[in-house]
């Protein structure tokens, strides 16, 4: 860990620090999937249906900032996988709902799973000191992402 700073930084600054540390956490803890399993974007994707619960093709490209096509190709491999599943929609019969299906939130809960023993195991080599930093860091961070 390094050690803390003791001149002011500005909110420019600290910006930088911050983000490429998460970035570099981050791009660590997505390493931690199994290799050839699914792709960052499948990943994502499953998450944000696992988060919302069911969203159109559409409310899930919008979510995930990417064309309806390019997530039409997303949600048809892990479809192909029995990773998500479609429902038709409710009030809108040329629509479909997709949703993780019980494959899919049993491989979510492993993904977790396992990015968090990794971490987990990463945390228990610092210190108490450290580790209440960290519990407090992340509830700042936590307070930043709210909208």
């Amino acid at each position: 860990m390094t050690p803390t700073r003791t001149r002011k930084i500005s909110p420019t600054e600290l910006a930088v620090e911050v983000r490429d540390a998460i970035t570099r956490l981050n791009r660590r803890l997505r390493q931690t999937r199994p290799l050839g399993e699914l792709t960052i974007a499948q990943i994502s994707a499953l998450q944000s249906l696992d988060a919302a619960g069911a969203l159109t093709p559409r409310e899930l490209a919008e979510a995930e900032r990417v064309q309806p096509p390019t997530m039409t190709k997303i949600v048809n491999k892990l479809e192909e996988r029995g990773l998500v599943q479609r429902t038709p929609h409710p009030t809108d019969g040329r629509q479909v709902v997709l949703s993780s299906s019980p494959a899919g939130r049993a491989w979510m809960e492993s993904y977790r799973r396992t990015r968090d023993e990794w971490l987990a195991r990463r945390l228990s080599s610092l210190g108490a000191e450290e580790r209440e930093t960290l519990r407090r860091a992340a509830a700042i961070l936590n307070g930043l992402a709210k909208d």
